[in-house]
């Protein structure tokens, strides 16, 4: 489990579990002690049965600004295992790729995880730390936040996702749109163009974050499980394979628990109480 006094906070209560990034001094940018603890912690908290929604959060006013770029640029050229000539050498060019996919799966348990993800955003959300956001199923926002794919700012191509998720979301034209040109929006722009589900003036925005959590929790966790599912293959698939996913899927929540529940509250005219079973 991370450590509370860390780059990473856990927290749980009543099926919410809650990480929240911790670097607030530093927008919460992504360091190898944070990007570790999400690596750990988010797996975990999608196979526990007691988790029945994650969310994912940052500390202070901001949700992630992304890579540390301060740290880029401090990094001297060549780091890494001493080479022939003394000299520190840097990880090969497939060492470096391969250790930042293995990062980057992160963005697929957001994404993919049988239970729904939750991005509450207090603030900037940039490069990475966007895609991060874009990887949840679910995004609300205050609506002072600023969003910005920003890798163009500073020459490079992007990773965690953003260019699969944002094309998703906002359409093909506008995700190149705001790749190409880093270009800054706040939180009511998000909303308009669908980056966001939901924003909220700043006194709103606490309670709408435990809103929010507490709705995903009470509900048929099971069943959202598999409409991820649903929904996820819709992205790639053809409507017959669609098809085909569907009618597995509603035929094993038929036999859940919280389905027998729900239909017995019909009738009797009450509202559900799910389990997550």
């Amino acid at each position: 489990m991370t450590d509370p006094t860390d780059h990473l906070i856990e927290t749980f209560a009543d099926g919410v579990a809650t990480l929240t990034m911790n670097r607030p001094e530093a927008r919460n940018a992504l360091s190898p002690t944070m990007t570790s603890g999400l690596e750990e912690a988010v797996p975990r908290l999608a196979r526990d049965p007691k988790v029945r929604v994650l969310v994912l959060t940052g500390a202070g006013d901001a949700f992630c600004a992304g890579g540390d770029v301060k740290g880029f640029a401090s990094a001297p050229p060549s780091s890494g295992t001493p080479g022939a000539s003394g000299r520190e050498q840097r990880p090969g060019f497939e060492q470096r790729v391969a250790g930042l996919r293995a990062a980057t799966e992160l963005s697929r348990w957001l994404h993919e995880m049988p239970k729904p993800t939750l991005a509450a955003i207090p603030g900037p959300a940039a490069g990475g730390g966007l895609s991060l956001a874009l990887a949840c199923d679910i995004r609300i926002a205050v609506e002072t936040a600023i969003f910005t794919t920003a890798f163009a700012g500073i020459g490079l191509a992007g990773d965690y996702g953003g260019s699969y998720f944002l094309p998703h979301l906002v359409g093909a034209g506008k995700a190149r749109e705001l790749y190409f040109t880093a270009d800054r929006i706040d939180g009511r722009e998000a909303e308009r163009i669908g980056m966001v589900n939901r924003v909220y003036g700043t006194d709103e925005y606490p309670e709408a974050v435990q809103t929010w959590s507490r709705r995903l929790a009470e509900s048929p966790t099971i069943a959202l499980g598999y409409m991820k599912k649903n929904l996820n293959a819709a992205e790639r698939g053809s409507l017959a394979d669609v098809l085909d996913i569907e009618a597995g899927h509603m035929t094993r929540t038929f036999d859940t628990e919280d389905h027998r529940l729900a239909a017995r509250a019909f009738v009797d005219r009450r509202a559900p109480t799910f389990r997550g079973r």
